[in-house]
């Protein structure tokens, strides 16, 4: 089993930049299968275990898509698709291969999947997907292990109103309702960068959205998608930044004492001493996202006072508290909140990477610990993070990647 080991303490200089983004890359790539008449080509794809995974769904689906890591580039044929079954095998591994029942729907009209796995964060509810795919026209069978949507007429234009604005959902109804008759009417969709990116490629496919990024956006349906080429630039990057996506992110830094410049190359990040704990509450963009709940919590670790980290958007991720209190935490969970009193230190010891926003946590707080901690189960972090040891290496982390 490969684990990382890293020995804390050292200081990170330098200038470093961030691959795309998982969440914004892995939606566009369903959307390829949308395509029609010509070849799809993305640039800038980051290296990581859930490209593969989605590479792999596409290619059992009859498409042809070929992954170059080594030239972040993605090319997938889909002017014809075999299959529209796509297997538990291949689903069971990331929960974000359901977002292939959209486009299959909108271009085949029907899509049979197994239900979704990922990282074990609590459950993940699919029924708004499905509820917008039957507000769409389409007929739904659950079965055992399995989700069988069709729609033997076509999808038909409607209003819809998220009870929550899912990203998920929102991405998936996005690309069913770009090849549905009539126009499309979604209310309180989620509106992070990623699923402005979605739109964006949408558009430059033939689709027609207008509204991405607000509480409501409206999508014309297009009779035919073609094929594109698009560069999927993910929302967080040390150069060149995009500052307006991580508004509550550089925040709650600023108000922990870090010092933040912003400037047209991207975003400055500099400490030089401890940071002071502070308040952090998880929400839909644009509020503070879950995603950097956990990486939060470990900097809080040894923050100066106490601070309280309240989840409300995945009832299960803390999992990594008990991670940070085996290397000298002190966390109390009280429901979804966790109350984080700074220590001076950390002790590096063997931890695991419970998902993959922890195991990102867990290298944080490997970083700073004295001694030499161990971080296992690392196939999270691969799911989410392109060359994550390379990258902090050359920051100077001693950091390396083994087989033990």
């Amino acid at each position: 089993m490969e684990k990382l080991i890293i020995h804390g303490g050292r200081r990170l200089e330098g200038r470093v930049k961030i691959s795309g983004a998982k969440n914004a890359v892995l939606p566009i790539i369903a959307a390829t299968l949308l395509g029609q008449d010509t070849v799809s080509l993305l640039d800038e794809v980051p290296a990581l275990e859930d490209v593969t995974t989605i590479t792999e769904v596409l290619n059992r689906l009859g498409v042809e898509a070929a992954f170059d890591a080594e030239k972040h580039q993605l090319r997938v044929d889909a002017r014809r698709i075999g299959s529209c079954e796509a297997p538990y095998d291949l689903v069971r591994k990331m929960r974000a291969s359901f977002l292939i029942m959209g486009p299959l729907l909108a271009r085949c009209g029907k899509a049979k999947i197994s239900l979704p796995g990922g990282c074990a964060i609590g459950t993940r509810p699919i029924d708004l997907h499905l509820k917008g795919f039957e507000a769409l026209g389409a007929k739904i069978e659950i079965g055992h292990g399995f989700i069988e949507a069709s729609a033997p007429e076509g999808l038909k234009g409607t209003r819809i109103y998220l009870d929550f604005p899912s990203v998920g959902a929102t991405e998936n109804i996005l690309m069913a309702a770009s090849m549905a008759e009539g126009q499309t009417i979604l209310e309180n969709p989620a509106q992070e960068p990623e699923i402005v990116d979605l739109a964006n490629y949408l558009n430059v496919m033939g689709a027609k959205i207008r509204g991405a990024g607000t509480n409501v956006i409206k999508i014309d349906g297009a009779p035919k998608l073609v094929g594109a080429a698009a560069m999927t630039q993910g929302d967080i990057y040390v150069e060149n930044a995009i500052s307006e996506h991580l508004k509550p992110v550089i925040a709650k830094l600023k108000e922990a004492g870090v010092t933040i410049e912003e400037d047209v190359d991207g975003i400055r990040v500099r400490c030089d001493k401890k940071t002071k704990a502070v308040d952090i509450k998880t929400m839909p963009y644009p509020g503070f996202p879950t995603d950097m709940q956990a990486q939060f919590m470990a900097m809080l670790t040894i923050s100066e006072g106490t601070g309280c980290v309240t989840e409300t958007v995945f009832e299960n991720r803390f999992m990594h508290v008990d991670e940070l209190k085996r290397m000298g935490a002190n966390i109390r969970i009280d429901g979804r909140t966790s109350v984080v009193e700074g220590v001076d230190k950390l002790t590096g010891c063997q931890v695991k990477a419970t998902d993959l926003r922890a195991g990102a946590a867990m290298v944080l707080a490997g970083l700073v610990a004295e001694g030499e901690t161990q971080v296992g189960y690392i196939h999270h972090i691969d799911r989410g993070y392109d060359d994550l040891v390379g990258k902090l290496v050359g920051l100077g982390a001693d950091i390396q990647r083994v087989d033990r």
